[in-house]
Order: structure tokens, then sequence, then C-alpha cells
């Protein structure tokens, strides 16, 4: 298993992982062109030379990132790869001198376990603006704000 920063040559396969979640409405969907775009935001797993996992990590204001896009195959899961690809986006959140990672999700128990909490939505104003506004639920999202201080 190799947690690495992912290339051009994943984002097909992070789609098709994306794409099995936003299906089931559990995430956003991401159209290829946003993920090529933000192809150096992606760590990925990879066993076999098989992309089973994801996660971006976005700076969203002067001290804080956002986790999006965080999804592992459904036959992985509960073998530690998620903690692993959250391992690779704290040391990389910690690498760019921030102090506040969030996310919003559905996955509550996974993100409590890595030591984050659960947030009023109304302490990120800026998520609003920039990503929430362009999603299909808002104004009436049923996800979880978290957040985790280093």
């Amino acid at each position: 298993m190799i947690i690495r920063k992912a290339n051009v040559n994943d984002i097909p396969a992070i789609k098709s992982i994306i794409d099995i979640y936003a299906k089931q409405e559990m995430m956003l969907p991401r159209s290829l062109s946003e993920l090529y775009e933000f192809t150096r935001s992606f760590h990925v797993c990879e066993i076999d030379g098989e992309i089973i996992g994801c996660c971006a990590l976005q700076v969203s204001w002067e001290n804080m990132a956002e986790v999006l896009s965080f999804a592992v195959k459904q036959e992985y899961r509960d073998k530690g790869i998620g903690t692993k690809l959250m391992a690779a986006c704290l040391s990389e959140t910690r690498e760019l001198g921030l102090n506040k990672i969030f996310t919003l999700t559905y996955a509550v128990p996974f993100f409590e376990k890595q030591g984050f909490e659960i947030i009023d939505k109304q302490m990120l104003p800026h998520k609003v603006w920039t990503g929430c506004i362009k999603c299909p639920k808002f104004p009436n999202c049923d996800e979880v704000a978290m957040m985790k201080i280093l």
C-alpha cells in the first residue's frame, strides 16, 4: 500500500471512486475538468497499481484547510486506508503552516476518531460563499461540519 500525491494519470480512477459515492448522495460529484485542475490537492492510496482511495486538501483561508473528496472503495474500507490518507492531509496541513482543518461530512464517527469535533456551519462563512453556494443541496445541507485544531 502506497499513500502518495496524485498525478494526472490518477484522475480517471479518482473520478470513478467519487462517482460511486456521489450517486449515493454521500459526496458532491466532481467533473473531470475540476479534478484535473485540483490534481495537486489530492493524495491517493494505491495497492498493486490500483487507486483505491483519495482525499483532497485545499487551503480555504489564511489559517485553515478543508478535506474534501475523501473516499475509499467499499471493498477496502475498515482497513486503515482512510486513516493513512487523513494522516497525509494532516501532515500537509502542518507543512503549509495552517492550524485548522475542517470538513463537511456524513462520516462523523470516522472524523471523530481522527480528532475532529462537530462545529456550527456558521463558523465557516467563507466555505458557504466559495463552495456550498454551488451545491445542489444548498441551502438545505444535511452534512455535518467538523474541525480539528492542530
